[in-house]
């Protein structure tokens, strides 16, 4: 598509977009579904982080990364969604990959300044309050930044001989737990994760933010919240659902 026919023109200031990978098949959850589309309150998991972003007036539009095989997103794209959100197929074996594809074939969307919102399609408690307090934080940085929470737990490094068996304690000041969105313009979030692709270090990096501090920058960390849990594990699940049908 050329970028006069986008349906989404450049424009100053700039605008919110959000980008979703969703390629994964959540192995350590087992189930023959992939782990973003299994039922939490009565919609996919995926359904709810996409919803938390289309339904927000502030977040000019969302792009999703699936897999080429996916056959579960047209399903979940109901009418109210499908207009808000664009599925990029061109999912690749990790999160960093499908993050790095999704920018690409977000290119002629996106203008350089545009500050793009990547969020883990397993964090399904995303919420407008959580997306307002990113975007106030952060419209005016100039690095960009991640909802994280400080670190409450003592924190125990097991023994390279017996993973059961701690080690020693690890000071947990200073030590933030990080979450998503993950929030950088285009242009450095695009520059970052290139530049490790092309220096190896993609497999290295766990996170967007990790990607951004590899060019020696500093992401500011916005106090985020336990709703905005990951679902990794089954257990998870079930807490993920309680914040769901709970109050905000």
């Amino acid at each position: 598509m050329n970028q006069a026919d986008s349906p989404f023109p450049a424009a100053a200031p700039p605008r919110y977009l959000a980008l979703l990978p969703a390629a994964g098949v959540g192995a350590r959850m087992g189930g023959d579904t992939p782990k973003q589309y299994m039922t939490l309150a009565g919609k996919p998991m995926l359904h709810h982080a996409l919803a938390a972003f289309a339904d927000h007036p502030r977040i000019a539009h969302t792009f999703v990364v699936v897999s080429a095989a996916d056959g579960w997103i047209d399903t979940l794209l109901e009418d109210a969604l499908r207009d808000r959100v664009t599925v990029l197929r061109v999912g690749g074996p990790t999160r960093q990959e499908s993050v790095l594809n999704g920018l690409q074939a977000m290119r002629t969307e996106v203008a350089d300044g545009d500050w793009v919102l990547v969020h883990d399609a397993a964090r399904p408690g995303l919420d407008a309050a959580l997306i307002d307090r990113l975007l106030a934080t952060l419209g005016d940085d100039p690095v960009g930044g991640l909802l994280a929470l400080p670190v409450v737990d003592t924190l125990k490094r097991v023994s390279a001989d017996d993973a059961t068996r701690a080690q020693q304690t690890v000071p947990r000041a200073g030590l933030w737990a990080a979450q998503t969105p993950q929030m950088f313009r285009y242009a450095l979030l695009q520059q970052a994760l290139q530049r490790a692709c092309d220096q190896g270090q993609l497999d290295a990096i766990t996170d967007d933010a990790s990607a951004i501090e590899l060019l020696g920058l500093q992401p500011r960390l916005v106090e985020g919240s336990p709703r905005n849990l990951k679902v990794t594990l089954a257990a998870d699940a079930a807490l993920a659902e309680f914040f769901l049908k709970g109050p905000h």
